[in-house]
């Protein structure tokens, strides 16, 4: 009896801590589980909401709770699902208060967001290979009118659909962390968890994007030390894979005095003949002017460059044309793609010299200045369909 009672009495202290980390979920013990991955994985952030709290997948959606919201009040901004409903769906009562930032399953499809309910963009989230480049150019790029002369980027909304979890009897959320391989942390801030990470039968969870998993590591049972062992030493690389065959001619005799030049000797390097010239920046300049307008994420998605209406605008790199488009004042718009996932827009010009599809070289013209009172070239790099500074990738 005393063995046993030590346990109960260890386990009552420890129940005393922290609830924010202990993991009182034994069901693993003796399995030998492993959470360092869960550790040491990169998850995205959620996305934001629309000012209903909604956010939209292909497959499915949910509302984001506020501050003393009840299912009550979030059923009553949504306008169109009863209270009872989503209550039910959710395995919660109607007027049980909601943390804030929690998680609401729908069970079944509002309004989708869009600008004027606050979102960023219309419709779902949608990966990025699911968004056409000639949409994106064409319904997202508009003149800005009398805000400086740039553009204004209404984008879809881009993202990795997560997995929805629905919480069985007995589960807690270190076991679902576990299961996914994602931090209990993680999981929490995208579901908006309480800080004792209560989760209830029935509950729907959002699972994590993870942006930075590392490569997995063979698990074997004899890759485990048995207690008091020690560690194993790691096989090294050369274990899997034999060295090269590596030949290596022998050293040359060692001059000399009176042998001063032993055969087999290198010459001299002539340093003069052998510099090198200053590496080049990953993109040239489209045009010749200076930046009138820097890059601002959300207000400006690329930079405005002073130029002469008519001078020719060429291609910041080699590429394919991937989109030519026209703004909402039917100006047109060329989208260049080129190695890496990497796009190049050009607004604000006329004059076309190329075609969708057609290749085209670092340097090559692609149109010209559009003719105004103070032309410009409004210029923009995107990583995939994000916009990001251009400056970094012409200095």
């Amino acid at each position: 009896m005393r063995p046993i009672l030590s346990l109960c009495a260890s386990l009552v202290a420890l129940s005393a801590c922290s609830t924010n980390e202990l993991d009182l979920d034994l069901r693993d013990l003796g399995r030998g589980f492993d959470t360092s991955d869960a550790v040491s994985v990169e998850t995205a952030a959620r996305p934001r909401p629309d000012d209903r709290g909604v956010i939209s997948y292909p497959n499915y959606q949910v509302v984001v709770a506020r501050r003393g919201d009840t299912v009550a009040d979030v059923a009553a901004r949504l306008g169109t699902i009863a209270p009872e409903e989503l209550a039910r769906y959710n395995g919660v009562p109607v007027n049980a208060p909601l943390n804030q930032g929690e998680i609401l399953a729908l069970p079944r499809r509002v309004a989708e967001p869009s600008p004027a309910t606050g979102a960023a963009g219309t419709g779902p989230i949608l990966p990025a290979d699911n968004v056409d480049i000639e949409t994106l150019a064409g319904g997202a790029i508009d003149r800005a009118g009398t805000t400086g002369g740039g553009t204004q980027v209404a984008s879809q909304q881009i993202g990795q659909e997560p997995v929805r979890h629905q919480v069985a009897a007995g589960e807690t959320a270190y076991s679902i962390a576990r299961l996914y391989g994602v931090s209990p942390k993680s999981l929490a801030e995208w579901n908006g968890l309480g800080p004792d990470l209560e989760v209830r039968a029935g509950q729907y969870l959002l699972i994590p994007v993870v942006i930075d998993r590392p490569a997995a590591r063979p698990a074997t049972a004899s890759a485990t030390s048995a207690p008091g062992q020690g560690s194993q030493t790691p096989t090294p690389p050369s274990a899997a894979a034999p060295l090269p065959d590596e030949r290596t001619a022998p050293v040359a005799a060692t001059a000399t005095a009176e042998s001063p030049e032993v055969e087999g000797t290198p010459e001299s390097p002539d340093l003069g003949q052998q510099a090198t010239e200053a590496s080049s920046t990953r993109m040239t300049a489209p045009v010749g002017g200076s930046i009138i307008r820097d890059f601002s994420k959300g207000r400006n998605d690329g930079i405005d460059i002073s130029a002469s209406s008519g001078e020719a605008v060429k291609a910041a790199d080699g590429g394919v044309v991937a989109a030519i488009t026209e703004d909402t004042d039917q100006v047109p718009i060329v989208v260049l793609r080129h190695e890496g996932g990497v796009l190049t827009v050009y607004a604000n010009v006329e004059d076309l010299k190329v075609k969708k599809g057609d290749r085209v070289s670092r340097g090559q013209p692609i149109a010209t200045v559009r003719d105004a009172a103070s032309p410009f070239l409004h210029f923009e790099v995107r990583e995939g369909v994000e916009a990001v500074d251009p400056t970094p990738y012409l200095n």
